[in-house]
């Protein structure tokens, strides 16, 4: 992900031909492979490594309260996004690394991400080495520490497929070290470590998809079966290569497998058609995505195509013989100021909130960083790193092929490399500010999706009102909220994923969900209990889709701290007798969550349940522990048997709520490599079964939420966006409401005409910062 600012002027990193000996480089600066706490270096231990790197003499020399501060200019804090020239310099060198010509050739790269370091290396850099400089990160030590002068080199982490081996491996390359076995010595990466991945398939990539799409189609059985169905024409034919899943012993990882779904447009003049208005059904394909061979074919049963319908396509309403809307007025929305955020490299300031913007090919936009600047108690940390990093979508069609749509759009494709360009500014309104993103493709090369996370404030009605009855006079104070968000695209539907800070302490995670329907043909006559008939000879089948959000929880903890817990809290009707004589007595009671296996929790909206992640050490000014809480918004579990076939790769989605503590692997709920998985209750549901503590830990909270899909007559040609999420909200963490500093707003409205017109409006402005 790249910045204007970073497009204009050329990355220092990445073009400094200084090289340093780093060979030495201390584990600690990754993340440790054990108990973080157990073995988690000292501040003096992390100065004392750093400084043992050879380094050019500082560029400048500073004093933060008193304390000498040499440091010279950074260029990427550590947790900034990798570059385009960090790509193409991690992936050389992998390549380079190759034993053999072949093996080189043979290398498909399937994911490039930043090496994350050490939480003491991120509280490091944002103390003294980017702006705006907080000391306070770090604990005091006697005499004030000795600040290093520069930063450990950043990292990054490839997985690589080998085509000829069907081999996954995954590399950790540091980023600047000059390292004379690579090819000419110029690729400025070193490989610190690299291993083989037995009996796993990687994401599949947008070149392997596009590969699949023309073997089926020039696959003689194919195209004479198509024929059958009156179709000669194979670019009116879609295949979307769904990966295979894991339904049988034979769709084991030796082999790499796809399942593909067919799809038939009726125009070929018309690229904007809505192809996925003809599934063809009947035809059984399996794909060898290795060798690009059709190991299966079976055309099972001649079912018609559903005939051309009117109302298929999504374009404008002459193109589908419709009038659109004219009755429609302009709605515009300017800040002829400009906008109230602040924006230093991936660095953002908004009212009260700071925080870091990062991206990952697998998860997209990911938030590092939280904190809330309160007053006299200045920098209040919230959160250490916020995202979306899995979501499973079962079909509840036991026909085939619709089964075996059982997606997991993040570990199987990747939200982040599916993600779109908002460039247009029609996804976001107001005055914008855009980052790209940068990752690797297939065959290794970098590729750039221009303006692909959106930053900008919304306004969000009204934060609080009230009016003195006695006196008539009212005070009212507008809602504005700052929207961090991307939309990407998983075969035929959208999902836009929102993080939302508000000016009362809440973070608002959202999920809209729009696009297309996946669809089945019908015999004539025929009509399905497992799905809604849309259309003649059409189908949607009933779904859900699941999310899972993945909350490194900080609640006034500083880097390295440790002193978080879970509260879970349910309100009780009190039993009828003396305590309640009336009959209306309810309260809320809670319960602490010990450890993990205790943790696995469900929604319950008949007691109004909420979870608390709660700061042992610190207080309010009532002497309670200081939160936040945990809000859920609607939700549901899989309506799936407990034997599904999903749900061994899945078993994750069988509870809302799971907590666990920090431990830097486990990131994936389904395992890393979740395509066909055979092992089961891989990820999050082994990890728990270790049932440690969490009455003070460093706390991880996995939060499960989803929506189940019963398809309406309306859903198409579109299906209008729905939105689910939940709320992160202060709970005892402010003495009072925030919401007090809000300013009143100037109204727009002119009196004379009793607030039935409103003052003239510039021209909208969307623009690029």
């Amino acid at each position: 992900m790249a910045t204007a600012q970073e497009k204009a002027t050329p990355n220092n990193l990445s073009n400094n031909p200084t090289a340093s000996n780093s060979s030495a480089v201390p584990s600690s600066w990754a993340h440790p492979t054990a108990d973080p706490f157990r073995n988690r270096p000292s501040v003096s231990a992390l100065v004392s490594a750093v400084d043992s790197f050879p380094d050019p003499p500082p560029k400048t020399t500073s004093t933060t309260k008193g304390i000498p501060v040499m440091m010279r200019v950074q260029t990427c804090h550590p947790l900034d996004p990798l570059s385009a020239a960090e790509i193409s310099v991690a992936v050389a060198t992998v390549r380079a690394a190759g034993a053999t010509p072949e093996v080189r050739d043979s290398m498909r790269f399937v994911e490039v991400v930043l090496v994350e370091p050490a939480k003491q290396v991120v509280a490091l850099a944002d103390a003294y080495f980017f702006p705006p400089f907080q000391p306070s990160l770090l604990p005091r030590t006697k005499g004030g520490p000795v600040i290093p002068s520069k930063l450990p080199p950043r990292r990054a982490r490839l997985v690589v497929y080998n085509k000829r081996s069907n081999e996954t491996s995954v590399w950790i390359v540091e980023l600047r070290e000059v390292h004379a076995a690579t090819r000419g010595g110029h690729h400025r990466g070193k490989v610190i470590s690299s291993k083989v991945v037995p009996n796993v398939q990687p994401p599949m990539d947008a070149v392997e998809y596009a590969e699949c799409e023309a073997v089926v189609k020039d696959f003689p059985a194919f195209r004479e079966a198509m024929k059958r169905r009156g179709i000669e024409d194979m670019d009116l034919v879609m295949v979307d290569a769904w990966c295979v899943g894991y339904h049988r012993e034979t769709d084991a990882p030796s082999r790499r497998l796809a399942k593909p779904l067919i799809f038939c447009r009726t125009e070929s003049d018309c690229p904007m058609e809505n192809g996925y208005a003809r599934p063809v059904e009947g035809i059984n394909i399996l794909v060898d995505m290795q060798h690009m061979e059709i190991l299966e074919f079976e055309d099972r049963k001649l079912i018609p195509l559903p005939p051309a319908d009117p109302l298929r396509n999504y374009t404008s309403g002459e193109t589908r013989g419709g009038v659109d809307r004219s009755d429609v007025k302009p709605l515009q929305i300017i800040q002829p100021e400009g906008p109230s955020f602040r924006v230093n490299g991936h660095f953002i300031q908004w009212q009260k909130w700071n925080f870091r913007i990062g991206f990952t090919p697998r998860e997209g936009l990911v938030i590092y960083s939280v904190a809330y600047i309160d007053g006299s108690r200045g920098r209040r940390p919230v959160a250490h790193r916020l995202s979306f990093v899995e979501m499973v979508v079962p079909y509840g069609d036991p026909n085939d092929p619709h089964y075996r749509k059982n997606a997991f759009d993040a570990g199987e494709d990747g939200l982040g490399k599916n993600a779109h360009s908002l460039k247009k500014g029609c996804d976001c309104l107001g005055y914008i500010k855009y980052f790209d993103a940068h990752f690797t493709n297939f065959n290794g090369g970098v590729e750039t999706i221009e303006n692909c996370v959106c930053l900008h404030e919304e306004d969000h009605g009204i934060l609080w009102k009230h009016q003195d009855w006695r006196t008539g006079l009212a005070e009212v104070r507008r809602s504005r909220r700052l929207t961090v968000s991307f939309i990407c695209t998983v075969a035929n539907y959208e999902y836009g994923f929102f993080w939302h800070f508000y000016q009362d302490g809440k973070i608002e995670a959202e999920v809209k969900l729009t696009g297309i329907l996946s669809l089945g043909a019908l015999q004539p006559g025929e009509t399905r209990k497992y799905g809604t008939t849309i259309a003649p000879g059409l189908y949607a089948p009933v779904h859900q889709h699941f999310f899972v959000a993945r909350m490194d929880m900080a609640v006034d903890c500083k880097p390295g701290e440790a002193f978080n817990q879970v509260v879970e809290v349910d309100v009780i009707v009190e039993e009828p007798g003396k305590n309640n004589v009336h009959n209306n007595a309810f309260y809320a009671e809670e319960r602490l969550l010990k450890s993990e296996l205790e943790a696995m929790r469900d929604c319950n909206p008949l007691s109004a349940r909420h979870w608390i992640v709660r700061n042992t050490r610190t207080v309010n000014r009532t002497g309670q522990l200081t939160g936040y809480k945990l809000v859920p918004g609607s939700n549901c579990l899989p309506l799936a048997g407990s034997e599904a076939k999903f749900l061994r790769r899945a078993a994750f989605l069988k509870h809302n709520l799971w907590v666990t503590p920090y431990v830097p692997e486990e990131m994936h709920p389904g395992g890393e490599f979740p395509n066909q998985n055979p092992r089961v209750g891989e990820g999050l549901a082994t990890w728990v079964q270790q049932n440690r503590s969490l009455e003070e830990a460093d706390i991880v909270l996995w939060y499960v939420f989803g929506v189940t899909h019963i398809p309406r007559l309306e859903d198409w040609p579109v299906m209008p966006v729905e939105r689910i999420g939940f709320l992160l909200m202060p709970h005892g963490f402010f003495n009072c409401s925030p919401a007090v500093d809000v300013p009143p707003s100037a109204s727009d409205l002119d009196d004379k005409d009793n607030g039935m017109s409103a003052k003239p409006i510039q021209n909208g402005v969307i623009a690029k910062l």
